[in-house]
């Protein structure tokens, strides 16, 4: 039996265009001779009615007080609606159809309601309904704890159901699809010669999507990569098959030379707070305290550089007034500087690489913009600028790494 599963967000759901587009891309699947999950994200987006931000305004209009048991149930209606209504249009279009919620699809899940993490999933209900049924839709977003509560996996959670659900069938490939056509060099709005890619690996596109890039989401990625579960993200808008994520040693059979690339794509993540705090004379624990007290006031900090003498490190702009508080408040002297940006270089062919940070200093200098911080890994370079270089950066990056070509 080969199973596809196909994933539409609410852009792809959320005109009447949009969803006859969705029903050709079924179509077109079911005469290949799949089997057929299709998981299927709100409707929209925020002010449109039944988007996931349109009912998380409803419950700010009406109290601002709803338990966050409570805020999962109402969120896990947008999808149903948006499973409904595809299932009475496939249905009119001569394909049978039957909907099941993320519980009945076997979505176990903790209790952290609103971030909840899959636990297991047991999709025989699943196999089962494709006995009468050409397409299984299932509501992304949302599963059950054991107890029986309803619960939703956060910002992305979609993404991360389907390759979930992927991973249990043993799906052939996982499908997602978005208003863009696959994933590019770097963010087009940004920078005009952005070139989609036709392939990158589970690791380049995780990092890219942790570092700024929002075509899919870092755990959907993560699953996926455990499961060695094919990904293709495409448009919702276009028949080309977008861009593959897989293991690099697919690569060769897809696009000759490819494996041979030092750096796949610049993504970037602004308005951040760059915090430096140092160390009293004689005291050696201050990165134990410093970041210690960052958890406990939910602050979450990236971009850490840890010397012996103190720590520089990130905060988004909106934490920095609380995180420089809690540090004054310790009798340190913290010293800020706010409105910057974290630019990422990622590629698989980054590492033990001689020359790489030496080209993006040099992309930088060249345009006079000034290196903050910078830090590094395996496969991404960081760099923090200020965010009004932020745009220039990115541009003399992709320029300087040939990423147009």
């Amino acid at each position: 039996m080969r199973i596809l599963v196909q994933k539409f967000g609410g852009t792809s759901l959320s005109s009447a265009e949009a969803r006859d587009r969705v029903i050709h891309h079924i179509r077109r699947e079911l005469a290949q001779g799949y089997r057929l999950a299709v998981v299927v994200s709100a409707m929209g987006r925020r002010g449109e009615p039944y988007a996931t931000d349109t009912l998380l305004d409803w419950i700010g209009q009406n109290g601002d007080n709803l338990p966050a048991r409570e805020k999962d149930l109402l969120l896990c209606c947008g999808e149903i609606i948006s499973a409904t209504t595809l299932c009475s249009l496939l249905q009119n279009a001569g394909i049978t159809a039957t909907v099941l919620t993320g519980a009945q699809a076997g979505f176990k899940t903790d209790n952290h309601y609103g971030n909840a993490r899959i636990v297991d999933v047991r999709p025989e209900r699943v196999i089962d309904a494709w006995k009468e049924a050409e397409v299984v839709i299932v509501t992304g977003f949302q599963g059950q704890t054991e107890d029986g509560d309803f619960t939703t996996l956060g910002r992305g959670g979609s993404d991360t159901s389907a390759t979930a659900l992927g991973a249990a069938l043993h799906a052939e490939i996982v499908d997602i699809y978005t208003d863009v056509n696959g994933i590019l060099t770097a963010d087009p709005r940004l920078v005009e010669d952005a070139k989609p890619l036709t392939v990158v690996s589970y690791a380049e596109i995780c990092n890219m999507a942790h570092h700024g890039a929002k075509v899919i989401h870092p755990r959907a990625v993560e699953i996926a990569m455990q499961a060695q579960v094919p990904v293709r993200v495409r448009s919702t808008f276009s028949d080309d098959e977008g861009t593959l994520v897989t293991h690099p040693e697919g690569f060769r059979d897809i696009e000759t030379g490819i494996v041979d690339r030092f750096v796949t794509g610049i993504a970037y993540v602004s308005n951040v707070t760059q915090i430096t705090v140092e160390a009293r004379e004689g005291a050696y624990d201050l990165q134990l305290q410093v970041f210690k007290a960052m958890a406990q006031n939910q602050i979450s900090v990236d971009f850490i550089n840890v010397t012996p003498s103190g720590a520089v490190y990130t905060v988004f702009d909106n934490d920095a007034p609380r995180a420089l508080h809690v540090l004054d408040e310790m009798g340190y002297a913290p010293r800020s500087l706010s409105g910057c940006a974290k630019v990422s270089i990622i590629g698989g062919g980054i590492n033990g690489v001689p020359g790489i940070m030496a080209h993006i200093v040099e992309a930088l200098t060249e345009q006079e913009i000034q290196i903050l911080q910078s830090a590094d890994s395996n496969t991404t370079i960081w760099v923090l600028v200020r965010k009004e270089d932020m745009v220039r950066a990115l541009r003399a990056l992709h320029a300087k790494f040939e990423l147009h070509r």
